[in-house]
């Protein structure tokens, strides 16, 4: 079985991390921009975040044996410090031109803030006019109010639902949710959010259209293995390795390929050449390098 984890937040792990993904099943990962536990005091923190996704991680996971995508975008907690904002608003365009960026995200709500609606709102506005994805977070806190406003300003923009993940989705918002045109995302977790028994039976009971699943494994409490040991729950109640790999590796796949960027044939495990290096730099520590015949 193969799985694309895409949302997890690989900076924050070690390579442990990646060996045991890809020994697990992952065979790509999708790393959307986030606040790093501390806020980002000037443009240039987030030029430097923004250049190790696309290249640095990128070349990093690359070397374990997965594929790594990236979607970029202002986190809603970063969001209220306006003149800042303003500044990474101006970067975003840039980035997104990259070939391994999919799309806009993770943006949303936290606070649910005047100013992290007008950033939200205008996210979406340059997704829209760079017809891209987006992924969307929602709030850990007034997460039902969260995902209403999230809604009714998704509509507002008037942004192609077809072209939106509302991510971190629970028992009382994915209802809300299946309104809609957008795509499902969920969230496994160790203790919060949602566990693999929870995500089985949403997928019983809801089915699984545009329903999708991640680790979101970033600096806390998390796990990176909980898209395959999902795979495992699925596996255990019963569902078939068919629909156990539309919900885990193809339908992150089917939403990241409106960017046109990217194809459900190309994402398969790559060759591992461990004598690479990136700018004259090494993930290896003078081990002996590892290469795929």
């Amino acid at each position: 079985m193969q799985y694309f984890d895409p949302h997890i937040h690989m900076v924050s792990r070690t390579t442990d991390d990646y060996e045991n993904m890809a020994k697990a099943g992952v065979v790509a990962v999708l790393e959307p921009a986030f606040w790093q536990g501390q806020p980002r005091t000037s443009v240039g923190t987030f030029i430097d975040y923004f250049d190790q996704l696309v290249g640095w991680e990128h070349f990093r996971a690359s070397q374990f044996g997965i594929r790594h995508y990236c979607v970029m975008g202002m986190n809603p907690k970063e969001a209220n410090i306006v003149d800042l904002a303003e500044q990474v608003m101006k970067l975003l365009p840039r980035y997104c031109a990259k070939e391994n960026v999919l799309g806009i995200g993770e943006i949303g709500y936290d606070d649910i803030t005047a100013n992290e609606e007008r950033f939200f709102a205008e996210q979406m506005q340059l997704a829209k006019e760079l017809e891209l994805p987006v992924l969307i977070h929602t709030p850990h806190r007034d997460k039902v109010k969260g995902t209403e406003r999230t809604i009714a300003l998704m509509r507002e923009v008037g942004i192609n639902e077809e072209m939106v993940m509302i991510d971190h989705l629970n028992e009382q918002t994915l209802p809300m949710v299946l309104e809609t045109g957008a795509w499902r995302g969920h969230s496994v977790y160790p203790k919060t959010k949602m566990s693999e028994t929870r995500m089985v039976a949403l997928l019983k009971q809801y089915g699984t259209e545009k329903m999708v699943v991640n680790s979101a494994a970033d600096w806390g409490v998390s796990d990176p293995l909980k898209v395959p040991k999902t795979g495992d729950a699925m596996h255990a109640a019963g569902f078939d390795d068919a629909v156990i790999s539309k919900v885990l590796f193809e339908n992150p796949i089917d939403f990241y390929a409106q960017s046109g960027k990217i194809t459900r044939e190309e994402i398969t495990r790559p060759a591992i050449d461990q004598r690479q290096l990136w700018e004259d730099n090494s993930a290896l520590r003078g081990q002996t390098p590892i290469v795929d015949n």
